[in-house]
């Protein structure tokens, strides 16, 4: 039989390999399906690409690629057998287990069992050998099977490559002293001991000292008094004490200056009077025990607790697991694939985008996009249990809905690539992911529907030289609208000055907290302060021919027909981090914007001359460029010692950050990355001169091809970063001369002609408008205001709405908390939870975070 099988494998030998370091084994879930080992028809792994495929997909890459021997994997779930008591035989281990998968937690461990099976398939006969059979197959065909079977996770790489580092024990932990000086904690009203911070504090677990922080390397946090004191006293642990929950809490060694874990923090927080297991962590960071009495949480209202929700199965009603903090992701893509134009894009095209997908379709973003439509769309993971199912569950007084929901985690893997927020492990902003995924629907876009589309729409801005009452008019694209939220216009202020004085009074005397107010803020509040016009910072006027005051109202040139409304429902805090504002505000179901409608030059108005603003170069840099050299540019140090932690050279950094502008450690990020295997990737800092024969004279306008030329300095950064001059020139005429947007432009449009004059140029230089998308990073062009409008890619019409998604957000902080999503499907609210899906009984409207209208078709 060794002979037989010996020769049956040789002429597939060559197609055969053994899976090498870097390799990526997808031995838990199918290319293009959702299927996994635990499917009914199994997974089969080709035994080259180590891809894995469904039943239904398998034949597909046989034919395309001729490759014949795959590897089947199965793996069955029964239910334990019973005892003579009627109880579950004691488990024991179960040595036919070997595959590396998750356990599906829908089966109590306790009362199933499993079962793995594994074998050789070779197509197109599909001639079966099971494994192991070591003795009668070749030494190659044997190691390269134990080699997939053993192999991790395709995804542990990239979890061990993002943003998280794993936290270590201190050393400090077990043999911490702690003085007996009968300090004692109080639950609220914390303030730091040598000065008046009340936010960033630190308990010394030595001596109970409560200090405010500052050693991070951007100098944020406090006054560093917790840091001062360690340099005094040598107390080496602290805690953070608004993170202290009965799961844990954030601690930190000044001697190991790092995050560290205390696996007796329990004990050393009960020495000065906490108790973690009878905290938690209310509203507004501080801590409560359990006789205290709070309101109802977001967590409750957004999530509807304690109704007894009605689950629903079939198409459209599937949900998605939750693979640690990636809420985000799941409740973005559930209302995206609620709008026909992604499903028809996507989930509609699936036989021809699978059919042309590439040899690794697990690196294909369309393919990707199908294969997440078809999950959510096809009922095929959302189907409910079976009667038998039920009956035994109620006999058993456990009944708990079978709803599985799929795992993104291919999709997450590839969206989030090279991007150093979305591919940690960290919780994200639902509204930044979803300006990232249009980008890539957007660059990835090859058929004749875009589907992002549906949400684009033009924006005029007028702005206004205060001086010279002179105006001018600029278009230019964007996704979503967003609206600020005015806490002063709240209807209920009184009630929240109140609140305000209580809380202060129990601070200064250490008493708990009053019950937290909640500001109600009417939506027509927020359309209001969004027509009100805004100050424009460094304001170039050109009829004045220098700064001046300038105001920028914006308005709608085209109205799009899905409308996405963000409340701009966070600011930073103190420490710099990302907080949410406590607030409702009542959101409409019907939404009318049509008196926002764009009026374009008006009768009696006056334009500004389109004329560029000069290039001013400082007297000192004049006369270093005719000696060939620069003082040292001005480049952003946090940016670069961020860069740096990294481990990356340090001139690199400085290199990383000068070429992107200063726009921060995430493009400077993409920047090293690009730029990585250049042979001078780590030499310094170089700056570019220029010779003053080269530029424009300051003091007289330009009146040649000149003034529709970007400012050199600005074409110089992105021709560094390897990006043709002509093409740099192009985006940054289509971006308004806007580093990030037009970096943005050059990967939207890589095959796209300099056209430069067709596009029209803004003279006045001023800031983007946070009126719209934030930094408007996925802004494509800048439009003339007589450029037609009745572009394909524009779908104007009247501007009246209704409501059909929100998205809510749970928490403090975009960089916390969980997101869910309320959608209306066939007139009935729905919210998807991760992977629960039921029937809506109070669609908490007032406290969402993004809302997504559409265009009403009476309109």
């Amino acid at each position: 039989m060794a002979t037989d099988l010996g020769e049956l494998l040789v002429p597939y030998m060559p197609t055969i390999r053994v899976p090498r370091t870097g390799d990526r084994v997808f031995k838990s879930e199918c290319a293009f399906s959702y299927d996994s080992p635990e499917s009914e028809g199994g997974l089969y792994v080709c035994m080259n690409s180590f891809l894995g495929f469904g039943r239904e997909h398998v034949e597909r890459h046989y034919r395309k690629t001729g490759q014949s021997v795959y590897m089947h994997l199965k793996r069955h779930v029964k239910e334990k057998a019973t005892g003579a008591a009627g109880g579950a035989i004691p488990r024991r281990r179960n040595g036919k287990v070997f595959l590396d998968l998750e356990l599906n937690r829908d089966f109590n461990g306790d009362d199933y069992e499993y079962e793995d099976e594994a074998k050789l398939v070779i197509f197109p006969d599909h001639y079966e050998i099971p494994l192991p059979n070591i003795e009668e197959l070749p030494a190659l065909v044997t190691i390269a099977c134990d080699a997939v079977l053993n192999a991790p996770s395709p995804y542990k790489k990239q979890e061990s490559d993002s943003w998280e580092e794993e936290i270590q024990v201190s050393r400090h932990a077990r043999s911490l002293r702690q003085l007996d000086n009968g300090v004692r904690i109080p639950p609220s009203g914390w303030k730091c001991a040598k000065c008046e911070m009340r936010e960033n504090l630190w308990l010394n677990l030595t001596d109970g000292s409560v200090l405010c922080g500052k050693w991070f390397f951007d100098g944020s946090g406090g006054n560093g008094h917790a840091l001062e004191h360690y340099r005094e006293s040598n107390f080496p642990l602290a805690v953070k004490l608004n993170t202290i929950t009965p799961d844990g809490a954030d601690i930190y060694s000044f001697d190991e200056e790092e995050a560290v874990l205390d696996p007796h923090i329990s004990e050393h927080l009960l020495h000065f009077g906490i108790d973690m297991l009878q905290m938690q962590r209310t509203e507004n960071g501080h801590h409560t025990d359990n006789h205290v009495q709070p309101r109802i949480s977001d967590w409750e209202v957004i999530q509807e607790a304690g109704l007894k929700l009605k689950p629903v199965y079939g198409s459209g009603y599937t949900g998605i697991k939750n693979l640690g903090n990636s809420c985000y992701l799941s409740t973005t893509m559930q209302v995206l694939f609620s709008i026909p134009e992604f499903q028809r894009a996507y989930a509609g095209n699936l036989q021809r985008i699978f059919d042309y997908s590439p040899l690794d379709p697990t690196q294909d973003f369309n393919t990707q996009m199908a294969k997440l439509g078809h999950g959510l769309l096809s009922g095929q993971y959302s189907k409910p249990p079976m009667k038998s199912e039920l009956i035994e569950q109620v006999m058993k007084e456990e009944h708990k809905q079978q709803q599985r929901g799929i795992s993104p985690k291919m999709f997450k893997a590839l969206v989030s690539k090279g991007h150093p927020e979305f591919s940690s492990n960290r919780q994200q902003d639902a509204h930044e992911f979803l300006l990232h995924l249009i980008n890539l629907v957007e660059r990835n876009n090859s058929g004749s529907e875009n589907p992002s589309d549906v949400f684009r729409f033009i924006v005029e801005e007028r702005t206004q030289c205060c001086q010279s009452q002179k105006v001018r008019y600029t278009q230019r694209v964007d996704y979503l609208m967003q609206l600020p939220v005015p806490l002063e216009a709240a209807s209920n202020r009184e009630e929240l000055i109140a609140y305000e004085g209580k809380r202060k009074e129990a601070e200064e005397n250490m008493r708990p907290l009053p019950e937290v107010v909640r500001a109600r803020v009417p939506f027509t509040a927020c359309l209001q302060a969004f027509t009100e016009p805004e100050n424009v910072p460094d304001f170039w006027s050109s009829a004045l021919q220098a700064k001046s005051a300038g105001v920028k109202t914006s308005r709608f040139a085209t109205f799009p027909e899905y409308m996405i409304v963000q409340l701009k429902k966070f600011t930073f805090g103190v420490d710099w981090v990302p907080k949410k504002l406590d607030m409702s505000v009542d959101v409409p179901d019907f939404l009318d914007l049509n008196r926002l409608r764009a009026t374009g030059l008006q009768a009696g108005e006056e334009e500004l001359p389109d004329l560029t603003p000069p290039i001013v170069i400082p007297e000192d840099t004049r006369d270093s460029s005719t000696n060939n050299s620069l003082e040292s540019p001005e480049i952003d140090e946090s940016s670069v010692m961020q860069l740096a932690e990294m481990g990356f050279p340090l001139e690199a950094c400085r290199k990383a950050v000068y070429y992107t502008g200063n726009m921060g450690a995430e493009m400077a990020f993409n920047w090293i990355i690009a730029h990585m295997e250049e042979p001078d990737f780590a030499e310094p800092l170089a700056v570019p001169t220029y010779m003053e024969s080269d530029l424009p004279s300051p003091s007289l306008p330009t009146t040649s091809a000149l003034d529709n030329q970007p400012p050199e300095e600005s074409i110089s950064i992105l021709t560094s970063m390897g990006f043709p001059r002509h093409h740099t020139i192009q985006a940054l005429k289509a971006s308004n001369n806007n580093l990030e947007r037009a970096l943005d432009w050059i990967f939207t449009h890589p095959d796209c002609e300099d056209e430069s004059e067709a596009m029209s140029d803004t003279a006045d230089t001023e800031p983007n408008d946070n009126s719209f998308s934030n930094a408007n990073a996925h802004t494509d062009s800048s439009l003339s205001p007589d450029q037609d409008l009745s572009s394909p890619r524009v779908r104007d019409g009247p501007g009246r709405y209704e409501l059909f998604a929100f998205i809510s957000h749970m928490g403090t902080s975009t960089m916390s908390g969980h997101y869910v999503c309320h959608i209306k499907k066939e007139g009935r609210w729905l919210i998807y939870n991760d992977h629960k899906v039921c029937l809506s009984e109070r669609p908490p409207k007032d406290l969402g975070y993004m809302y997504f209208y559409r265009r009403l078709s009476s309109c």
